[in-house]
């Protein structure tokens, strides 16, 4: 199975040093500890298809570092910053800079990415309302109040085809590039199972019903984090009612329409979404399914 953006990674998060304040201080004390490049929240690419890495500034503390973890050359730091703008925002240098590194660099960046603007978004307790401090080598947050303990989240979203003899449906929002069709996507709800929320985004975005949902693979999405859900399901009734605050246009699409869509065939019926997201794999997914 190939590797969509963002997943891949292979660096030891090292959950045994987090939690251990005497060998934490080795970590930062190591010679060889390296800190992450990063231009606001986007990458700087370094050599051979990896990230750019710095050493530690001298005097280094506990309460500005995140340590994503340990591999053969030692630990390896991200730093917190005051000035860094929301995870959410548009990020144009990733998609350029994406192609350019090794899959594991990417995931390692995403990683950083997603943590960095947790910590920009939790600097006070949602119990009381005091300041929080970080702790656990940046990978929980506790408040000087009530001493509550808030560790970071990701938010689960299903991305699914439904599918109907033969052909899947692809939509588009007004904000994807002209002739961009993807698959659907929507957060999953307190209460609900995976396979509830598809049959839900579904019925809520386009007006049908889908039943047999299978899972196809998944994705960390750093904008701010996020874990794709992929999935297929069936439909018996292809009609749609969109929901056009939601969904500008949707489509059904055959299998020939599809494969054209991923070759980049200007004569498709839409362009397909990039290698770096899991709607282009579940596409892919699907059309080595049905032959």
């Amino acid at each position: 199975m190939k590797v969509q953006g963002f997943a891949g990674g292979t660096l030891d998060r090292a959950d045994q040093i987090r939690t251990n304040p005497a060998r934490l201080a080795e970590a930062l004390a190591d010679p060889r500890a390296r800190l992450l490049v990063l231009d606001g929240l986007d990458p700087v690419a370094g050599e051979d298809g990896d990230l750019a890495w710095t050493s530690l500034p001298p005097g280094a503390s506990l309460q500005q570092m995140i340590l994503l973890g340990v591999d053969e050359r030692g630990p390896v730091f991200a730093e917190l910053r005051s000035e860094i703008p929301h995870g959410a925002a548009f990020a144009p240098a990733v998609w350029r800079l994406a192609p350019l590194l090794r899959p594991e660099a990417l995931a390692l960046y995403g990683c950083a990415r997603s943590m960095i603007d947790w910590h920009k978004r939790h600097g006070f307790c949602a119990n009381c309302g005091m300041p929080t401090h970080v702790t656990k080598a940046g990978w929980s947050r506790s408040c000087g109040g009530c001493e509550a303990e808030h560790f970071a989240r990701v938010d689960p979203v299903t991305i699914m085809l439904a599918e109907h003899r033969g052909k899947i449906l692809v939509g588009r929002q007004a904000r994807f590039p002209a002739g961009r069709y993807s698959a659907l996507a929507g957060f999953i709800e307190p209460g609900e199972a995976i396979e509830e929320a598809v049959a839900r985004e579904l019925w809520e975005e386009a007006g049908i019903r889908v039943h047999s949902v299978r899972y196809v693979r998944s994705q960390p999405w750093p904008f701010p984090s996020s874990l794709m859900i992929a999935c297929i399901g069936q439909t018996d009734d292809p009609a749609l009612t969109l929901d056009t605050t939601e969904i500008e246009d949707a489509m059904w699409v055959d299998a020939d329409g599809v494969r054209a869509a991923l070759a980049g065939d200007p004569d498709a019926p839409f362009i397909a979404p990039p290698p770096i997201a899991v709607a282009h794999w579940l596409l892919r997914h699907w059309v080595e399914g049905v032959g």
